[in-house]
């Protein structure tokens, strides 16, 4: 197996996953689903069963043997190693010391947003940002739900920095859209010499 199918970012997730219990991995694929919407777009059945077995040949999860439910093939449960752990914690340790620059598709459309024109980028932008609310709105409430649930804020705390940052950029995009409505933020002179106006 690849040594290149050990840098995959899906690899944090599923040690994580058999921190807290053996797993196989087609209940590891539909937790990671559950939780994250963006590993249920990442994530490909092939992709998941890749990594599982580089894990497994690198010692960092071994098999516990095998689990049938009902007519279903027999399934084989995995769990963690102390090497596997350890890998774990260093892997943890190292992301949340070192800031990445990470590089999004908002942020890289974002760096052409002067080819949408003032008005263009004052109607996707306010888009955005009213989808951002929505969303925002939706996540509180499975939040909240969860912390009334019993669920221990440390299990949940992802979903709460997913939530910051969310806020963070509609406040931004906020601030963009009022500068362009102002005249804060210019377009440069197009190349007849007329320049749109900002919408107001």
């Amino acid at each position: 197996m690849p040594r290149r199918a050990l840098d995959n970012p899906i690899v944090l997730a599923v040690l994580g996953l058999l921190l807290e219990q053996p797993s196989h991995p087609h209940q590891m694929l539909t937790e990671l689903r559950t939780r994250s919407e963006h590993h249920a777009a990442a994530i490909t059945r092939g992709t998941l069963y890749n990594t599982v077995a580089a894990l497994a040949e690198a010692e960092w999860i071994a098999s516990q043997g095998q689990e049938r439910s009902g007519n279903r093939p027999e399934r084989t449960v995995y769990a963690l190693t102390q090497t596997g752990r350890d890998e774990l914690v260093r892997r943890l340790d190292h992301q949340i010391r070192t800031p990445e620059r990470e590089f999004t598709q908002f942020l890289g459309a974002v760096a052409y947003l002067g080819a949408l024109g003032p008005s263009g980028a004052v109607e996707a932008l306010t888009e955005r940002a009213e989808r951002l609310r929505q969303r925002t709105v939706t996540d509180e409430g499975r939040l909240t739900e969860a912390l009334a649930a019993g669920a221990p804020r440390l299990f949940v705390i992802e979903a709460e920095y997913a939530l910051s940052l969310a806020r963070a950029e509609t406040t931004w995009i906020d601030s963009v859209i009022d500068d362009i409505r102002t005249g804060t933020l210019t377009w440069p002179t197009a190349p007849s010499g007329d320049r749109e106006e900002p919408t107001t």
